[in-house]
């Protein structure tokens, strides 16, 4: 798939190949979430400076209420900042509308939940292929069938979730996340639901994309997956620590 940097979206000719930048992928700089609430205000994420390379697994962790979400769906440019910048290779890209900040959604980042979201009446190949739904092709379903083959589930490819394993679910939630080949992967206490050598296997998983060049960040409240990070961030009261 070819790619433009966001900034150069709209005017950049769509099979030019742009030439590597040296930009991390993902980058928080300087950045404030508020919310007002009963007259007061609540800082969720305060001068928040994070920055994931290319290859990258980092996990955040932090009690229950610090921030970690919010600061999940900033990356996922699901919510913008109040101040502060975040950065896809290099380029600002909170300040955009919602229609452009969707597109680059789908084009550079990946979800993994720990609820796996997958449809029950979808097989695991079709699971995959969601993201594609608009743009399906030939290439999409033989890409969704590799991915699968990579997690190793490549003989469950017509199998229902229904008929699948915790761990299995969570495979196939990890291709789909996958199949439009973003740069960086967003997870959401991936082994939250599974027990330690399942998660040790989907963990396992993760690796694998990182050494494919895709950087990984990993919301998470067990220890496990620190052990598999190769950097570990803590959020305390919105204030991120070990950066």
């Amino acid at each position: 798939m070819t790619r433009t940097r966001p900034a150069d979206r709209t005017e950049a000719d769509p099979s030019a190949e742009e030439p590597p930048t040296g930009d991390p992928p993902l980058r928080l700089r300087g950045v404030d979430r508020t919310y007002e609430r009963g007259g007061e205000t609540l800082h969720a994420l305060e001068d928040v400076d994070l920055t994931v390379e290319a290859g990258e697994f980092v996990a955040v962790v932090g009690p229950s209420g610090s921030g970690k979400s919010t600061m999940l769906n900033t990356l996922g440019l699901l919510d913008t900042p109040t101040a502060g910048d975040v950065l896809l290779d290099g380029e600002e890209v909170s300040d955009l509308d919602d229609e452009t900040r969707t597109g680059l959604r789908k084009e550079y980042i990946g979800f993994v939940f720990q609820d796996f979201y997958l449809i029950q009446t979808l097989t695991a190949t079709e699971n995959v292929l969601l993201p594609t739904v608009y743009d399906a092709d030939r290439e999409a379903e033989e890409r969704a069938a590799d991915l699968l083959e990579r997690v190793g589930l490549g003989d469950r490819l017509g199998h229902r979730p229904t008929e699948l394993s915790g761990g299995q679910k969570q495979r196939v939630a990890i291709a789909r996340s996958l199949i439009n080949e973003p740069e960086v992967l967003l997870a959401d206490e991936p082994t939250g639901n599974l027990d330690t050598d399942t998660g040790r296997q989907v963990l396992g998983e993760f690796e694998r994309v990182c050494a494919a060049g895709v950087a990984v960040v990993a919301v998470t409240h067990d220890e496990l997956v620190t052990e598999y990070a190769d950097r570990t961030v803590e959020l305390i009261d919105g204030r991120l620590e070990g950066r």
